[in-house]
């Protein structure tokens, strides 16, 4: 079996849906398990539902949008008003409301799962409806009866063991399978979350557990590039990756492919792929066993994350940052749920910079303080340059201030704030 996945920019409308169809002409393949996102900012506007429920205003319009959008797409892709696909789109209009409705929990991670998911069920459901009216009989899956997890919302665990069985007992060879990036359950059957951007991520678990040959991603952009277009320019196209170098690019924070992803793929050896779905017939980007050679053609790769928060710390009475010292530190981190992407410390100083993605900030800050002389800067950019050289150096050093600059054998990491010119 292979796996495909899907993004949101390659569903995100009509035209989108029908080039998927011309991809799956293309490669005939009958043996095929296919994960897709929400469509296009499908899952941004969910967000947006979900601040404004938690703030107590119920989010009619919100939900009135979202389903406008998607009828809009399905006008355009079935020609009967009559057609299977709408009886099962209100149906899970339906099954939000009633969840927006009847919650009792004001927890936003738990809510925020329970809401998320009907993106991914909503574009999967249109497009194996749209599928079968053109020729191309499948069987759509619900994810969250296949990937089990623990109960972390919005960033939950795998549980491997339950997880392969599920797959193993469930899914049927030899035919066309279509099923939801991102979304697992728990144990309770409350819908879970892999993280943002997960569904790369069940690709790889679904394509694990079925042994699968090898995995595609299909992207808007040619395969894995140097950098990302939008922030670097003449970002060039890596024909080959290793499995090492891309978890390395991934846990720095290249886009392409979710950090996640490729260990279970490592593994077992299964190649990925990162193609373009605009150009199928391009090779694209390979990732798979390196001999050797981390990436093709041999030259620096750019990574930037972007409103990172530097944190400095100090003991109070000037003594060693020890180890207990650092060990109380990361404790908190944990607690907090901040994502450390880079550290450096010296005798009697600390300093790290992390991803305030759950909005804990205020919280650690208050309870550092309590241990430590404490100062912070928000809105940080950490910039990584992996095999750099000296110009790829002064290139990103260019009109920024630095505040931390860290280099081993083939990394440099920068922590920088834009100079402003007033």
């Amino acid at each position: 079996m292979k796996v495909f996945k899907f993004g949101g920019a390659s569903v995100k409308d009509a035209a989108s849906v029908y080039n998927v169809l011309k991809v799956l002409h293309k490669h005939n393949a009958k043996d095929l398990l296919i994960v897709i996102s929400a469509m296009g900012k499908t899952t941004n506007a969910l967000e947006k539902l979900i601040q404004k429920y938690l703030s107590g205003s119920f989010p009619s319009e919100e939900i009135v949008d979202l389903k406008q959008f998607h009828n809009l797409i399905i006008q355009e892709l079935f020609n009967s008003e009559k057609a299977a696909v709408y009886p099962k789109i209100n149906q899970l209009f339906e099954e939000l409301n009633a969840f927006l409705i009847g919650n009792k929990s004001n927890g936003y991670d738990f809510v925020y799962d329970q809401i998320i998911g009907f993106g991914e069920l909503l574009s999967t459901t249109i497009v194996s409806e749209f599928l079968a009216e053109q020729g191309i009989k499948n069987t759509w899956l619900d994810a969250r009866s296949y990937i089990k997890t623990d109960t972390v919302y919005r960033d939950a665990n795998v549980d491997w063991e339950k997880t392969q069985k599920n797959i193993l007992e469930g899914i049927q060879p030899n035919t066309i399978n279509i099923t939801q990036g991102f979304i697992g359950s728990d144990t309770n059957n409350f819908t879970t979350s892999l993280g943002r951007e997960g569904s790369d991520y069940t690709a790889g678990i679904f394509a694990y557990c079925l042994n699968a040959e090898s995995v595609t991603i299909w992207k808007d952009v040619p395969g894995v590039l140097n950098g990302d277009p939008r922030v670097f320019e003449n970002a060039q196209l890596l024909h080959q990756i290793s499995y090492e170098e891309a978890i390395e690019l991934a846990f720095y924070g290249a886009s392409v492919i979710h950090p996640k992803t490729l260990q279970p793929l490592q593994k077992k050896e299964i190649p990925l792929q990162v193609k373009s779905f605009y150009e199928p017939d391009n090779p694209g980007t390979i990732v798979c066993k390196g001999n050797g050679k981390p990436v093709q053609p041999a030259i620096p790769c750019f990574i930037v994350k972007r409103n990172l928060v530097l944190i400095s710390l100090s003991t109070l009475d000037f003594s060693f940052m020890v180890e207990e010292n650092i060990r109380d530190v990361f404790n908190l981190f944990h607690k907090y749920q901040m994502k450390v992407d880079l550290i450096q410390n010296s005798a009697i100083s600390f300093s790290v910079c992390v991803d305030n993605k759950f909005n804990q900030l205020s919280a650690l800050i208050q309870e550092l303080k309590a241990r430590f002389k404490v100062s912070y800067t928000t809105g940080v950019s950490l910039y990584t340059i992996r095999h750099f050289d000296p110009q790829s150096i002064d290139r990103i050093e260019n009109g920024k201030q630095i505040l931390l600059k860290q280099l081993t054998h083939n990394t440099v990491q920068m922590v920088t704030v834009e100079i402003k010119n007033f």
